[in-house]
């Protein structure tokens, strides 16, 4: 049975009592979970100082008997780390590390400093605490962490036909951009990069995105995928522009396929992903295909 760490890497938990509720649920479904935070602990908007957060990182990561390290959830406060983290330490550990939002800055440090593999996905208290449990969430997220060759199939109309294999990465588009031009952004050649946000009107997707194209990064890639991008509110001065204003807009920029429909963000019903694995992405106006090979996972006798 796979025992998972819970960890306090950024916010806190704005409801304590949705921490007990996940962890039971996890439980309930076969996982031992230790966990390293304390529900009620705040540290200004923070879920501890900032020594404690890291110290939780190195604690999960070298305790022999933890499988996989979840954060609690996203907001902010990694970056305030991401000096101080030896991304080396934690690759050797050869622990799964999951999350998303504001954990993209741990994803991309990892890949850009060690090349190690880390995984996008569910955090304990969004995901797994909230009164509701989408179910989809938890089998996506035990299948990519047990299974060897993973794959997801998205059933979405209007994307164009393309055939590509390359570096699977990227996250939360502000994460993104956030980083460009420092050391904790790897450099991808020939990859599939897919992004995601939450509370960004799209001409703030559309900045993000052009400061990824002046960059050079989005024209080093094979393919751009997008998830979902929610909670956003338009108002009457946007005038017609909208989502997809924008969207034919970035495509009229970029040479590259621009791919819709993934399953992943900030929305209830996300798939897992392996952040650096070497994927096969098939196309059409149908949907797509993510086919990922090569990546770590919990053995049988864990799994």
């Amino acid at each position: 049975m796979p025992t998972i760490a819970i960890i306090g890497p950024s916010a806190y938990a704005p409801n304590p009592d949705y921490v007990p509720r996940a962890i039971a649920r996890l439980q309930e479904r076969g996982w031992k979970i230790k966990n390293l935070v304390d529900p009620n602990s705040k540290y200004q908007r923070f879920s501890a100082d900032d020594a404690t957060r890291l110290a939780q990182l190195y604690s999960a990561a070298e305790d022999p008997e933890v499988d996989v390290v979840l954060a609690l959830r996203g907001g902010y406060g990694l970056s305030r780390l991401l000096d101080d983290i030896d991304f080396q330490r934690l690759a050797n550990s050869g622990k799964l590390f999951v999350g998303f939002s504001d954990f993209t800055a741990f994803h991309l440090g990892m890949l850009a400093k060690t090349g190690a593999i880390s995984f996008a996905g569910p955090m304990l208290y969004d995901d797994f605490g909230q009164e509701q449990l989408y179910e989809s969430s938890f089998q996506y997220f035990k299948d990519c962490l047990t299974t060897a060759n993973y794959h997801l199939n998205v059933v979405v109309e209007g994307n164009p036909t393309v055939h590509a294999q390359g570096k699977f990465w990227g996250g939360n588009l502000a994460m993104l951009a956030h980083l460009v031009g420092s050391s904790f952004m790897p450099k991808i050649e020939g990859g599939i990069l897919f992004v995601e946000d939450v509370n960004e009107n799209p001409y703030r997707v559309e900045r993000m995105l052009l400061q990824l194209h002046h960059a050079g990064i989005l024209a080093n890639q094979k393919a751009l995928v997008l998830g979902h991008f929610t909670n956003y509110c338009a108002s009457e001065y946007d005038n017609g522009y909208d989502f997809n204003a924008m969207l034919d807009f970035i495509r009229s920029k970029i040479s590259i396929p621009i791919i819709t429909g993934l399953p992943f963000g900030h929305c209830p019903n996300k798939a897992t992903f392996p952040i650096g694995a070497q994927i096969s992405l098939t196309s059409d106006v149908n949907g797509f295909t993510l086919q990922f090979e090569k990546y770590p996972h919990l053995s049988l006798q864990n799994g």
